[in-house]
């Protein structure tokens, strides 16, 4: 039977184990989406990138769920250019990757010692949350008062949709545990989107917001260890809710995994153009085995 070897990578920490990890595969022109869902299931990640040729960009990415496609994954983008460089040590470090939500620019940081991507997204867009705060809360497992009092729950995206909703206290981020199967009855307005809970209270001095991220029922999987494009979406609610005052540029530094004993990193720079927010996120990768797949 054929097989297929898939790059394991993972991302937000130089640390094999540490992480959101990705699965890789760099040729993939010849699979049909309904193989790449295939191979994304063996896989088990939360995703699994697909690299293709593009007409319009350097490359374009498909990335994968087990349950679905996504149409961005900061992660696996993160995953997919380490993967790439590895193979190619003469790779440009400057490029454009082509995906569902557009073409956006992609700047590549190497040395002997570190290797960084810089990834844009999407312009930030938000949406109103009119559920139940009690029922959101019992469905990650904490109490209604543990919500932030004065900081708005809204539905954020930065090329994914994802409900932002702000917790008070570190503490109850220990506490959580999602019933997923319960999401889409209480998100009525974008019943297949995730949940993520951030907090302004960190266990890192130089953290500026820590996260959880808990998986639509759709996608296959619970949790997200570290979550590029969610984190994108924090830097966004962070100048427009948050400190509105804020002076752009500014860049956060997002935690993340922790809870899962997976901690990992991630950079997110906002700034403002004609306007319009502009969002980027910068972090690093680390290669951890091939993994063989039958197809």
């Amino acid at each position: 039977m054929p097989t297929l070897l898939v790059k394991h990578i993972d991302a937000f920490s130089s640390i094999p184990g540490k992480g959101n990890p990705a699965g890789v595969v760099v040729d993939a022109e010849n699979y049909t989406e309904e193989q790449m869902l295939e191979i994304a299931a063996a896989v088990g990640f939360n995703e699994t990138t697909f690299v293709l040729p593009s007409e319009v960009a350097d490359f374009k990415l498909k990335y994968f769920t087990p349950g679905h496609e996504m149409n961005l994954c900061g992660h696996a983008t993160m995953a997919t250019m380490y993967a790439l460089h590895q193979s190619n040590a003469s790779f440009k470090k400057n490029l454009k990757i082509e995906t569902n939500v557009g073409i956006l620019p992609i700047d590549i940081s190497k040395d002997e010692v570190s290797f960084q991507v810089t990834m844009q997204h999407a312009p930030p867009e938000f949406r109103e949350f009119n559920g139940s705060r009690a029922d959101l809360a019992h469905s990650i497992g904490i109490s209604e008062e543990e919500i932030h009092p004065d900081l708005p729950i809204v539905y954020g995206s930065t090329g994914i949709w994802t409900l932002i909703i702000p917790i008070s206290r570190l503490s109850s981020f220990k506490k959580m545990v999602p019933q997923s199967e319960l999401f889409p009855s209480i998100l009525k307005e974008m019943p297949r989107v995730s949940l993520h809970p951030i907090c302004l209270e960190t266990r890192d001095e130089i953290s500026d917001m820590h996260a959880r991220h808990f998986s639509s029922p759709f996608s296959g999987t619970k949790e997200d260890a570290v979550t590029g494009t969610a984190s994108g979406v924090m830097g966004a609610y962070y100048v427009k809710y948050i400190d509105q005052a804020a002076p752009l540029p500014k860049q956060l530094l997002v935690e993340q995994g922790h809870e899962m004993n997976k901690d990992g990193k991630v950079y997110v720079h906002v700034s403002e153009q004609n306007d319009e927010l502009q969002i980027s996120i910068t972090g690093t990768a680390v290669y951890v085995q091939d993994i063989e797949i039958i197809i």
